[in-house]
């Protein structure tokens, strides 16, 4: 499960379900010092952060579970470098729920069946609210593996 893991929240880095957050601040400094309005609106660009260089190296667009493994075990991320689920006091409530869930099926689909995307076919995300694949993803699924 520690594979399984670390490959949702690398799928995840790349490919937030939620591209962006916006948060209104509560206090006239940020936490690295940084002043602010109170009451400014603030942009959180997770699907940005998930690609940026500065953050996960020159390959950040690679998909690589090594970022979340250490010897076999799932090492999770600094919330601060990988907000899909936000951090601290705004840390999403039912995190562990999603990723008991999206394990449960994936670990049962992909002991049962065989996907394969269709030859040529070019994934396009929609940008919006909830991030989706633009006209679905055309597979092929087989019995077994």
């Amino acid at each position: 499960m520690h594979y399984l893991h670390a490959s949702l929240t690398e799928s995840m880095r790349l490919y937030p379900p939620v591209p962006h957050e916006f948060k209104t601040a509560a206090a006239d400094v940020l936490p690295d010092g940084t002043p602010i309005a109170k009451g400014a609106v603030l942009l959180l660009q997770i699907y940005a952060m998930g690609r940026s260089e500065n953050i996960w190296g020159s390959d950040c667009l690679a998909f690589r579970l090594e970022r979340f493994r250490q010897d076999g075990s799932f090492v999770p991320p600094s919330p601060f470098a990988y907000p899909v689920f936000l951090a601290l006091l705004r840390m999403c409530l039912v995190m562990d729920m999603a990723m008991m869930q999206m394990k449960l099926v994936a670990a049962t689909l992909l002991r049962r069946y065989r996907f394969v995307v269709r030859d040529g076919h070019r994934v396009n995300t929609v940008y919006s609210l909830a991030m989706r694949i633009k006209e679905g993803l055309p597979v092929y699924v087989r019995r077994g593996v």
